[in-house]
């Protein structure tokens, strides 16, 4: 059991913006063109030698082959440190490994590898950097200056490795990081308040509600306030002649505006996420299944708008973080149709057919409230019967505590009522009962 003032050796990234002088610019530009070709190398390599024997060249072969590259066809590799085309093998490597781990059902599933272009997501890996309060020191570019300071971020830790990237003309710089961190316990809830049900959607960004009161939290809709400015840089990029300068400058407008929806989208919901778990103990959410989503034509600029699958990561992390408990409901549990006044089912808010009709109106005890908020008082209360019902966790006083009511499942079927508690949960809720502070083990083991 881990007891307070406890540390813990984690591995974090600090992002830093560079401001490049106009040599470096050409030299980070280098150096990111070398990691893409020699991607791009090492993937028609690998295309070519299994046609040719049926086997895929290893990882220390392609490096013994990149040697002889260097000194035969592609000298200019030695201007940029020889970390960027290893470590681009490497994450090609990587790729093909998460490929066939897919085939074999060992892990998701991933596309095959395919080729990188030009100005997208260009980035390179380099090691054995040095970061000062105002510079960064790359190996074959040189002190480059910082736009923040590294008292301004706080930085801490051993620098394991540096991701450079380039986005809309701006570079960036992803420093990894082992640094140690205070082990925080798992906060108890003491108020019924302490315990949120998060339902995400469209409408409104989200619907939190804690026992007493309902929040409705607005969207941010980045892209779609930006959809009409997008649409014209488009347009006039789809009229320029390529490989002219005004191409380029207006491909430089779009990416800018990219990256500044994306900017906005960001700030929203890292506000959002750290909102909740900063002050909220225990936080239920639902387990969207996002790729199904945005494969409905009507939703799909929405649902990659909301970026509900990025919340959701942000929370696991951020709520081991503070000490707070993450509890993911199944995405087939009915929290939108069943009823949160008699449980009864109803199915005629029923998959994307019933987005329309936005209040539920129970026929069997004439119950009319918000779908979104209805969803929400489900999923507060499933999640509190999944930390006392199957873990044996009582997370709330027994007087705040909540009973999901019967669930009907229509006419003519039998209602299927609540499972109830086990002789060894009551025993152990009477034994915890009147006490000021109850184990944080238990909630510390719950699965994020």
């Amino acid at each position: 059991m881990r007891s307070i003032g406890e540390r813990q050796l984690i591995q974090q990234a600090f992002r830093f913006e560079l401001d490049p002088n106009r040599a470096q610019r050409v030299l980070l530009a280098k150096s990111v063109g070398a990691s893409r070709y020699v991607y791009n190398w090492g993937l028609a390599e690998s295309q070519r030698a299994y046609e040719a024997t049926g086997k895929r060249p290893r990882l220390g072969e392609l490096k013994s082959q990149l040697v002889q590259l260097k000194k035969g066809e592609c000298p200019w590799l030695y201007e940029v440190s020889a970390h960027i085309g290893q470590q681009a093998l490497v994450d090609l490597d990587r790729a093909f490994e998460r490929f066939f781990k897919g085939l074999k059902g060992e892990g998701p599933k991933s596309g095959f590898p395919r080729f990188k272009r030009k100005g997208e997501r260009d980035s390179c890996r380099v090691y054995e950097v040095e970061l000062g309060e105002r510079h960064l020191r790359l190996p074959m570019v040189g002190p480059v200056r910082l736009k923040e300071t590294r008292g301004e971020r706080g930085f801490d830790g051993r620098i394991l490795s540096a991701t450079i990237t380039r986005r809309a003309d701006r570079w960036f710089v992803s420093l990894a990081v082992e640094r140690e961190r205070p082990v925080v316990l798992a906060r108890v809830p003491r108020r019924e308040s302490d315990v949120v049900g998060v339902d995400l959607g469209l409408k409104a960004a989200a619907v939190i509600h804690d026992g007493e009161t309902s929040r409705t939290v607005e969207p941010a809709q980045a892209l779609r306030r930006n959809l009409a400015k997008l649409r014209r840089l488009d347009r006039q990029l789809a009229r320029k002649q390529r490989g002219s300068r005004n191409r380029a400058k207006a491909k430089l407008r779009r990416a800018c505006l990219h990256y500044k929806i994306s900017c906005q989208r960001q700030d929203f919901l890292h506000h959002r996420s750290s909102e909740l778990a900063r002050t909220k103990p225990v936080v239920v959410l639902e387990d969207l299944h996002v790729k199904g989503m945005g494969r409905n034509r009507g939703l799909a600029l929405s649902v990659s708008d909301a970026g509900f699958g990025e919340l959701r990561r942000q929370l696991a992390y951020k709520c081991d973080w503070y000490g707070s408990t993450l509890v993911v409901v199944d995405r087939f549990f009915p929290s939108t149709q069943l009823c949160s006044s008699c449980g009864t089912l109803n199915e005629r808010i029923k998959g994307f057919e019933g987005l329309n009709e936005r209040r539920l109106d129970c026929n069997a005890c004439g119950l009319v409230i918000d779908r979104d908020e209805n969803a929400a008082i489900n999923l507060r209360r499933h999640g509190l019967s999944q930390l006392a019902g199957e873990l044996g966790i009582v997370p709330l006083p027994e007087g705040l505590r909540e009973v999901t009511p019967d669930r009907e499942v229509g006419a003519g079927r039998s209602a299927t009522a609540v499972k109830p508690a086990s002789m060894k949960q009551e025993a152990t809720a009477r034994r915890n009962r009147g006490e000021t502070r109850r184990s944080t083990r238990q909630l510390a083991e719950v699965p994020a």
